[in-house]
């Protein structure tokens, strides 16, 4: 087997194996070469042009680099490949990568290399070792126009906001920038967002109870002030002519095993001033609507007017980001 020249060991090292086929011919070899490794199996062609020097599966990293070598030096690596590189913890698994490259590109879609020409690029884009990622922000939104249902749209944009990868604003700008097309999903995400709901599992309790002719406004994550002016936790939701507080627990998305005995001392302490906790998971909400909308009813209907005797108050918060 030829030794590879070493201009071309560097950069396969750098790339993780995965070399484009100018590359190789600049290193000195040739199509016939190319086509003896790969129909002897020691090389693999991914997409047109771009090759893996090994055999087997790919990794998520040679894949978003074989895709972002194919597409281009302009390219950026956006979506929910991007959001997988990003950490993102609710982000849906997908094996392509998509891409968006200028609009005066010829670059097509290939294989798993999704290329979408785009007006503008990132510029707010961070480079990875072989290409750039979008922001945050871009790769969430172009991520949700890209998902048919809901759920995994408010999953990714909770998600973003709550662990700090982006802020309100910036999501409202990426929005605006994509306009309608294709944002009906992540604009009703956002909203949720802005007006309380830290989660998906929220958001959907914030749904389950919104068709209740009962219940009056719900405050969603308020600042609870005791009446000797001391802070009180604060719930997902709260019935303040009740003083029935509303907790979606999951450790998911809320804590770790560690972080139990907190979550019993916020129990307490809100308990402590005359308020009523009712817990509901994820799978209850999702799957018995009915049900805990009828709970929170009969919490609701049974404690009427108590808020007022318990002298706890919710003070205004003001939303951030301006609520666009």
């Amino acid at each position: 087997m030829r030794e590879q020249p070493p201009e071309l060991a560097v950069a396969a090292e750098r790339q993780q194996q995965i070399v484009t086929r100018g590359q190789l011919l600049a290193a000195g070899l040739d199509d016939m070469y190319l086509y003896r490794q790969t129909r002897r199996s020691q090389w693999q062609r991914v997409l047109p042009g771009t090759y893996a020097l090994v055999t087997g599966t790919l990794t998520e990293e040679q894949r978003r680099i074989a895709a972002a070598l194919y597409a281009g030096p302009q390219a950026q690596v956006t979506g929910l490949a991007a959001l997988i590189w990003y950490g993102f913890r609710q982000s849906p698994r997908t094996d392509d990568v998509h891409l968006i490259v200028p609009h005066h590109a010829r670059r097509s879609s290939a294989g798993f290399a999704r290329v979408t020409r785009a007006l503008a690029l990132d510029a707010k884009a961070r480079r990875a070792t072989v290409y750039p990622v979008c922001s945050p922000a871009r790769a969430v939104v172009d991520a949700a126009r890209d998902l048919s249902q809901l759920r995994p749209v408010r999953a990714i944009v909770a998600e973003s906001v709550q662990r700090g990868f982006t802020d309100l604003t910036r999501l409202d700008e990426e929005i605006r920038r994509a306009r309608r097309s294709r944002t009906a999903l992540v604009r009703k995400a956002f909203s949720e967002v802005v007006h309380g709901s830290r989660s998906a599992p929220e958001a959907e309790l914030r749904t389950c109870l919104t068709s209740s002719r009962l219940l009056p406004e719900i405050r969603w994550n308020p600042r609870l002030v005791a009446g000797d002016g001391g802070s009180l936790p604060t719930p997902d939701g709260y019935l303040a002519d009740a003083a029935v507080a509303l907790e979606v627990d999951s450790q998911e998305y809320h804590f770790n095993a560690g972080d139990w005995a907190r979550t019993l001392d916020r129990h307490n302490e809100m308990s402590r001033h005359g308020i009523l906790i009712l817990h509901f998971t994820p799978a209850q909400i999702r799957r018995e609507p009915g049900r805990v909308r009828r709970m929170v009813e009969d919490a609701y209907e049974s404690r009427r007017g108590l808020g007022a005797a318990n002298r706890v108050r919710v003070e205004p918060v003001e939303l951030p980001g301006g609520g666009g």
